[in-house]
């Protein structure tokens, strides 16, 4: 049966205009992005075999162009348009970020870090660069590193500091392991920087790890 057939109720796209996009599941959400499905299959009927297929929706986001490519109803075209729409809610994130007066709290700045970061298939060093107010003035990444490593350099972070003009920041990295928690080494570099960074007058706020799961605070666990 086709998707027009079904009640209204329980089409996806008037379902997301009737009750808001909170309310639909990963599978109808990706089938208003598909628009269309295959021979035989409706498109919340592909959406729910392409999350089959790649066990989750984040794995299906995060997939490159050839893996993408494979899959029944996929190609460069759906790829690029998935990509625009990914980057677009990155900005729109940095956006709303830059018009708050502060940063009233981490949850806002837990799910700006993991749309910049968790896609990433190596390790990255980054930070948010915050002037006087903790309003948001840049986010840069400024290190890369392998699938388990990145070089840090607090040379370079103080330089960046000073060029943004910052009075505070939040440092962060992701985990392509998955696993948020810090490491020895994690812990080294936080406090290496905390202290270069406090002979000019920047505070860390919080260094966030990004993994599988919520972000990992190193300010809340007491390790800045």
């Amino acid at each position: 049966m086709s998707i027009r057939d079904w009640p209204a109720a329980e089409r996806p796209r008037e379902k997301l205009l009737e009750m808001g996009s909170a309310c639909l599941s990963d599978a109808e959400l990706l089938a208003i992005f598909l628009r269309t499905g295959v021979a035989g299959k409706s498109a919340v009927d592909l959406a729910r075999h392409l999350l089959k297929q790649f066990g989750s929706l984040r794995s299906l986001l995060e997939a490159d162009l050839k893996t993408f490519s494979l899959e029944l109803g996929l190609g460069p075209a759906k790829y690029a348009q998935l990509q625009a729409v990914i980057e677009m809610s990155r900005r729109h994130m940095a956006e709303r970020l830059k018009r708050d007066p502060s940063l009233q709290g981490p949850h806002e700045v837990r799910e700006y870090l993991k749309a910049m970061l968790r896609h990433e298939p190596h390790e990255v060093f980054a930070c948010l660069f915050l002037d006087t107010k903790h309003r948001v003035l840049a986010f840069e990444i400024l290190f890369r590193g392998s699938i388990r490593h990145t070089p840090v350099h607090p040379r370079q972070v103080v330089k960046r500091a000073l060029a943004n003009n910052a009075s505070a920041l939040i440092l962060c990295h992701n985990h392509p392991s998955g696993v948020s928690d810090p490491s020895p080494a994690d812990e080294k570099i936080t406090k290496k920087l905390v202290a270069a960074l406090a002979l000019i007058d920047v505070e860390v706020l919080d260094h966030f790890i990004i993994g599988d799961g919520e972000p990992f605070s190193m300010a809340e666990a007491g390790l800045v």
